[in-house]
């Protein structure tokens, strides 16, 4: 049996359930692109995953950027600042 490039003989699978309508939404996708459904559909799933991982990496990156300048945020928007332990908010 040949396999489609990029797949390795044993890959893991996965079954998902369609609706009638999504399921023909996505035969009609699929045929306009020129590609399987199953292509179409594993696309669609690695380029959510590249965008959590991408959201991921930025969320981490703001909340470093954010420790590192701490103080500089309070100094400019004291406002913001939670009250210290023992201050009435």
């Amino acid at each position: 049996m040949e396999y489609p490039r990029g797949t390795v003989k044993g890959m893991p699978a996965l079954n998902v359930e369609f609706s009638d309508r999504e399921l023909e939404d996505l035969r009609q996708i699929a045929k306009e692109r020129g590609t399987s459904m199953k292509a179409l559909v594993r696309d669609a799933a690695a380029a959510d995953i590249a965008r959590h991982r991408a959201l991921q990496e930025g969320a981490e990156e703001f909340r470093r950027f954010f420790a590192a300048h701490a103080a500089e945020f309070a100094a400019a928007f004291p406002d913001d600042e939670p009250p210290a332990k023992g201050e009435a908010a």
